[in-house]
């Protein structure tokens, strides 16, 4: 993590990703669980203003540490996000009607 406006950047595209993802399943597939994946994508939406929230109001330590540290969970709790963004999508399609 270089600094605070690539954290937010790469915060913005991975959401955005799962978000057109799931933009791009409900073009192919409109009649297939719209409702579910509406709710995907409120949750990502929800999920990306809380990071950015925590990047904008860290922590009040002193100490540089903490605030790097802060920053790392940020960007794990990011990751771990978009993968369960990512597998729901994922249950979705397979349930999806033949």
């Amino acid at each position: 993590m270089a600094n605070l406006r690539s954290l937010k950047k790469q915060i913005d595209s991975q959401i955005y990703s799962v978000i057109s993802d799931c933009f791009t399943f409900s073009t192919l597939y409109p009649e297939d669980k719209p409702e579910e994946v509406s709710g995907i994508i409120s949750d990502a939406v929800n999920f990306r203003n809380e990071l950015i929230n925590r990047v904008n109001n860290p922590v009040k330590e002193t100490d540089p540490k903490g605030i790097k540290v802060h920053y790392q969970m940020v960007n794990r709790e990011l990751d771990a996000g978009v993968d369960k963004l990512c597998e729901r999508l994922s249950s979705v399609s397979k349930k999806r009607k033949k």
